[in-house]
């Protein structure tokens, strides 16, 4: 039976405490009050998912996550624990490690297209009212029909001008198009690109597959997303997390209970992803929790309390690591409660009690056993990482990027004919036809000048094609996850 060692028992350091690889997709918690070492926990958990063979993603608040590619330091606090815990010595491991930054400046580039993303999440992105967001969704029904491509935020903005210029023909089919709408969708996209989000649209757009790769030894790669400008725009982040399970459950088949999950994602400040969400929106984010299991993929939330992630989703997650958690307040003290209240209890000690007086390190540890039932909580000591704790070190991280496996692959930037250059193409045209008739019908016979009309008309019908042609290959997936979380209501 394969198995992940968390850690030993406190008060027997000779039982050990694992998580068993089959239930690892059944998603997870970890818990616990600033520095009580969630953050060594996570490097821990992964760098053994990995050696298992199972590749991780994790986003980087802090950029300390970035020691997990160069050996242990061997520090004596860690050798100390390692020697207590029976673990003998620590064997120092880099792990392979993939580094990716939405800015492209920590990692390898991370991007897509607005199509992909679809109108629901981009309205979310752009904190849009109901009315704001209908409006959205005629730019992307216009653009479907018309055959334009909408990769990019110029693209965008050049179909809301398209689309305001001809909102009286466009209301009469959609309904209103309202200019205040139009403009508000136009701020918000500048807010938006003053965040860096014209790094994320555009092309080449990322391939998910490429989180699922395996090393040549074995291990799974351990995908490092640089999120310390990210996590300054709150609403980019969890949308784009939100957007990244999604295209996992789109493209994922159904593998119901497997040996060991194909991908670990673990979600840091997991309350980012649940501020403010409206409640269909907490319902879709259940709903694929609850769904992406049995497609292989575990789902662990990071958090500082457990109530930061909703009940609905709290629900799903059957696998927990609690640390220390404070009661200074009437309100802590009834989230002790809840946390008490949400873990098997043990007949040897009180949680409420517990959870408080935990050491830096020390956790409470359920975790699902072979019939899927929930164990009985123990206090554990989080065995230490074979990793550097804490940022790497040098050039280490500059040398990974460079002879990356897929580095060929994102580096530059593609811009390729969409929207933009199609609808800019057509404004052209209508503006030069009449000048050029005028000017040509003293010196060109009639037969010229339709001539030069039907080589213009060409040129864009040409366009027009090219743009539908190189929309052919992802229509259906298009239409499948157009509005991405809409898709799971098949």
């Amino acid at each position: 039976m394969s198995e992940i060692f968390l850690g030993a028992n406190s008060n027997d350091l000779t039982q050990k405490i694992n998580l068993s690889l089959k239930r690892a997709n059944r998603h997870g918690l970890i818990a616990g009050a600033t520095g009580t070492g969630k953050t060594v926990t996570l490097q821990t958990m992964a760098e053994q998912f990995s050696a298992h063979g199972v590749p991780v993603f994790m986003a980087d608040i802090k950029g300390d996550l970035t020691g997990l590619c160069q050996p242990s330091l061997l520090q004596d606090f860690l050798v100390s624990r390692a020697h207590d815990m029976g673990m003998g010595s620590i064997t120092p491991a880099a792990n392979p490690v993939i580094f990716w930054d939405m800015l492209g400046v920590k990692g390898h580039p991370v991007r897509t297209t607005i199509s992909e993303i679809g109108p629901m999440l981009l309205a979310r992105m752009l904190d849009l009212n109901d009315t704001q967001e209908g409006v959205l969704q005629i730019v992307f029904r216009v653009a479907d029909e018309q055959g334009l491509l909408i990769l990019d935020l110029k693209d965008l903005r050049a179909l809301l001008m398209h689309v305001s210029e001809h909102a009286s023909e466009i209301s009469k089919e959609y309904g209103n198009v309202a200019p205040q709408s139009i403009a508000t969708i136009q701020r918000g996209l500048l807010k938006l690109e003053e965040q860096g989000a014209d790094e994320f649209f555009g092309e080449p757009a990322l391939n998910i597959m490429d989180f699922m790769r395996v090393a040549y030894d074995g291990r799974g790669f351990i995908n490092i997303l640089a999120a310390d400008k990210l996590i300054q725009t709150p609403r980019l982040y969890g949308i784009f997390l939100l957007w990244m399970l999604s295209e996992l459950f789109e493209q994922l088949p159904e593998v119901g209970d497997i040996d060991k999950p194909k991908l670990v994602f673990f979600f840091d400040e997991a309350h980012l992803l649940f501020n403010d969400a409206p409640k269909y929106l907490l319902e879709k984010i259940e709903q694929l929790v609850r769904l992406i299991r049995s497609k292989g993929v575990g789902v662990y939330f990071v958090t500082q309390n457990p109530s930061d992630v909703p009940d609905t989703v709290l629900a799903q997650l059957g696998n927990r690591v609690q640390h220390a958690l404070r009661a200074f307040t009437p309100a802590q003290q009834k989230d002790i409660k809840a946390v008490a209240d949400g873990l098997r209890p043990n007949e040897n000690f009180e949680v409420r009690d517990v959870v408080q007086e935990l050491k830096i390190g020390e956790a409470l540890i359920s975790v699902l056993d072979e019939g899927g039932t929930p164990s009985i909580v123990e206090r554990v000591l989080v065995r230490p990482p074979s990793s550097r704790l804490g940022p790497c070190e040098g050039e280490a991280q500059k040398t990974l990027i460079q002879n990356s496996p897929v580095a060929s692959q994102y580096t530059n930037k593609i811009d390729r004919e969409s929207a933009y250059e199609v609808l800019k193409l057509r404004a052209g045209y209508k503006r030069t036809e009449p000048d050029e008739e005028s000017k040509t019908s003293t010196r060109t016979s009639s037969s010229t000048k339709e001539s030069k009309k039907q080589g213009a008309a060409a040129s864009i019908v040409k366009s027009a094609l090219r743009a539908a042609g190189s929309q052919v290959g992802r229509q259906v997936t298009t239409m499948l996850i157009r509005g991405i979380l809409g898709s799971l209501k098949r």
